[in-house]
């Protein structure tokens, strides 16, 4: 019974929240653009597909997502699972949550609806010259580095600053020698992965991680993960774009020679 008006509470809240988006497409197609709508019904069926699906979705979080990167974090920094450890702030006990930071920074990257619709808009838009699961693991690469470097930032209570002016110095360099092409898709590569799956996840992690850790604040640590998670698929897809346009090259310049050698 609990679990049902929780869910009635929280579909309140959405249809609120939801309100003022309906407002807005309705006044511009009524008062600006002056047209009915085509396919009305299908549009206020799909409406009420996205109203409960949203609603699902924060029940979803609270009451599974959310505990469950706490307990994680919580259980992987243990005084009983570290007991061969001595001094339980020494980084180098917390493998395992570096391990499990990567590992579920790929996961839900790759799993990311935002990534997905992005990644199949770049197949369709380049005529199949990016791959969409070239691009995917690309970029869940990078995020799975940057949680995992983002979890080893907290252990260490170390500036958050420091790495984001680090990463970002990189990320100017990158553009200067990346294929102009590819240079809006990575950068919007990195937004994407802050979305509906990995933000949840990522974000109790980073919470529990801190709580967890002797001498760490969850008000100061605890936050930070989502920017490592928005800045290294930049990286990665930069690196990528540069790798595949140096093998062509090279491709192109056998090719001459062979040509020539003949």
């Amino acid at each position: 019974m609990e679990m049902v008006v929780d869910f009635l509470k929280t579909l309140a809240l959405t249809g609120r929240d939801l309100v003022p988006i309906v407002l807005l497409f309705g006044f511009f197609q009524m008062v600006i653009i002056k047209k009915p709508l085509d396919n009305l019904p299908r549009i206020a069926v799909g409406s009420i597909y996205v109203l409960i699906g949203l609603t699902l979705f924060l029940v979803g979080l609270q009451d599974a997502l959310f505990p469950l990167g706490k307990l994680m974090a919580a259980q992987l920094t243990d005084a009983e699972f570290l007991k061969d450890a001595a001094d339980l702030a020494d980084w180098k006990i917390y493998g395992w949550i570096y391990a499990f930071a990567a590992a579920i920074g790929f996961a839900t990257t790759v799993a990311e609806p935002s990534l997905i619709a992005v990644a199949y808009k770049a197949a369709d838009v380049s005529g199949g010259s990016i791959s969409q699961w070239g691009l995917r693991i690309t970029v869940a690469i990078g995020v799975a580095f940057g949680i995992s470097l983002g979890t080893f930032r907290i252990v260490t209570g170390t500036p958050l600053h420091l790495y984001i002016m680090a990463g970002y110095v990189v990320v100017i360099i990158q553009t200067f020698f990346a294929p102009k092409s590819i240079i809006p898709l990575a950068y919007d590569s990195g937004g994407v992965t802050t979305s509906t799956v990995t933000v949840p996840i990522v974000a109790a992690l980073g919470l529990g991680l801190s709580a967890a850790v002797p001498g760490r604040n969850p008000a100061i640590d605890g936050f930070g993960l989502i920017a490592f998670a928005s800045l290294f698929p930049i990286i990665t897809v930069l690196g990528y774009a540069q790798i595949a346009e140096y093998r062509g090259m090279r491709k192109v310049k056998a090719r001459e020679e062979k040509r020539n050698a003949l």
